[in-house]
């Protein structure tokens, strides 16, 4: 799946004061994210505020998705959780036309086993009609997909790849040094992109890449030099984006970068001022 190498970015859906969809805003960013020099587009992950919209939502972000997706680069979509029948309904209930892949999360909440997680992925894989990208998140799952179950899984003819956000570089290169030549080892950290992909890494599916497509150009294309660049970039923001929870601090700096709004849907809030005015001081 090499078109799945280089930049994902993991798109926020942008809202309107009353909290519906902004499609202005939605068109706008993927023009943006597609120029700046994205080689894929993630639609519908956590970064999209998948669980706070209703089913037709997600279904017709995902259409316009397609509709503005002019250079028509690769399309993966979120289907992730923690009910393993629930995700395999879903799969089967969604027109997946045009899309190239799933992104699937690790089950939250429930904790489950080793062994668990892998019969999951398992499960999910054999019901699919597209390949699969699994996706381990420790902080936000509870449970850490080790590099064993990883490896297991990428024996499956469907699960094409891992999008790692562990944050455990030690397990990152025993799946690089072990993993099938196909299998995608993907950095799930902004941060950590150019150590995966010295590691042996096959890219990045990003959040920072919605506003600054360009410094993961550099970092996923470029020259050692161009990657330091591309990396300093990054590090300007990269924290500042999580201090009140993911996608706040990414819309606040698309909203001041003029490209959609900063409004959340509950449980989340808008930025602060206090972290509204930190980001755009870093610009």
């Amino acid at each position: 799946m090499k078109k799945l190498q280089g930049t994902g970015v993991a798109l926020v859906t942008p809202f309107n004061d009353d909290l519906s969809i902004d499609f202005e805003g939605l068109k706008r960013l993927i023009q943006h994210a597609s120029n700046g020099g994205a080689d894929y587009l993630v639609v519908m992950g956590t970064t999209g505020e998948a669980p706070t919209l209703s089913r037709s939502e997600k279904a017709e972000v995902l259409a316009k998705a397609k509709e503005f997706n002019e250079k028509n680069l690769p399309i993966v979509y979120g289907i992730g959780g923690n009910s393993t029948q629930a995700v395999i309904d879903e799969i089967q209930e969604t027109n997946l036309q045009g899309v190239d892949a799933i992104l699937s999360v690790s089950p939250y909440y429930n904790k489950p086993t080793q062994a668990g997680i892998k019969a999951h992925f398992e499960k999910i894989a054999d019901h699919s009609p597209l390949p699969i990208i699994v996706y381990n998140i420790p902080g936000r799952t509870m449970s850490n997909m080790e590099a064993e179950t990883t490896l297991a899984l990428a024996k499956h003819p469907k699960i094409i790849g891992m999008k790692e956000a562990s944050g455990k570089l030690d397990q990152c290169r025993e799946i690089a040094l072990r993993k099938p030549d196909d299998f995608l080892l993907i950095s799930g950290d902004d941060a950590l992109t150019v150590a995966i992909l010295e590691l042996g890494g096959d890219g990045i599916i990003s959040v920072l890449a919605n506003a600054i497509p360009g410094a993961f150009k550099k970092m996923c294309h470029g020259s050692d030099l161009e990657a330091e660049q591309g990396l300093s970039e990054v590090e300007k923001f990269n924290d500042l984006m999580y201090l009140e929870s993911n996608p706040v601090g990414i819309k606040n700096l698309l909203k001041h970068k003029g490209i959609c709004g900063d409004q959340v849907r509950l449980p989340l809030l808008r930025a602060s001022e206090e972290l509204d005015k930190k980001i755009k001081a870093q610009l």
